[in-house]
């Protein structure tokens, strides 16, 4: 069985997520777009940066991708971990550059950050707090690193499992059973990210 399963869809960050997660202590983290590979994995990593019809289009174009996904998650209980974009597809829609359906996996839709103020700019950029809603897994509070203009408007606030403040609270994570996804960049998150990486390593949900 394959420890974990880093999905390679043409996502623009995988090689810095996947040596994220060596420095994390993975030491048999795979970079694959088989989809066999990923339905053996017992743990499974998908990342993302762009836009979010782009990744979306760019998963589904693999065949028998996201039925793996779905296998392995739903079927079996793998861990999943959702990196910015890679997050930001578990929602049931996304409205860049029209609407787009997600995955559906957690119950939202992904529009738009319509800024509060003219201070307020848009691409969310930088560090920024990581404020916990709960008691999620594996988050902890404290400040990670954000670059995104689009943001995850869960449907349940009991899936939002962190919060950031832009101008207001916008979705840091969400999670919900052995699912999270993160907002943050924790490969561009020094310690802090390191550690969320770490932690998800050792999750058993």
């Amino acid at each position: 069985m394959t420890a974990l399963a880093l999905i390679d869809y043409g996502a623009g960050n995988l090689h810095s997520v996947h040596n994220a997660l060596r420095k994390a202590g993975a030491d048999h983290a795979v970079i694959t777009a088989d989809p066999e590979v990923v339905t053996r994995a017992d743990r499974i990593v998908l990342p993302g940066v762009g836009a979010f019809r782009a990744c979306r289009d760019a998963l589904v174009a693999i065949p028998g991708m996201v039925e793996a996904m779905n296998e392995a998650v739903h079927k079996r209980g793998v861990p999943f971990l959702g990196v910015c974009v890679g997050m930001q597809l578990l929602a049931d829609a996304g409205e860049e550059f029209g609407c787009h359906e997600g995955l559906g996996w957690i119950a939202g839709t992904v529009r738009l950050i319509e800024p509060s103020a003219p201070a307020i700019k848009v691409p969310h950029m930088g560090w920024n707090d990581v404020m916990l809603r709960g008691t999620p897994p594996l988050l902890h509070a404290g400040e990670a690193y954000f670059l995104h203009s689009y943001h995850f408007e869960a449907a349940d606030q009991a899936d939002v499992a962190a919060v950031t403040d832009h101008g207001g609270p916008l979705v840091a994570a969400v999670a919900r059973d052995t699912i999270i996804g993160c907002q943050f960049h924790p490969e561009k998150s020094q310690g802090y990210g390191l550690s969320f990486l770490s932690r998800f390593l050792d999750w058993r949900p």
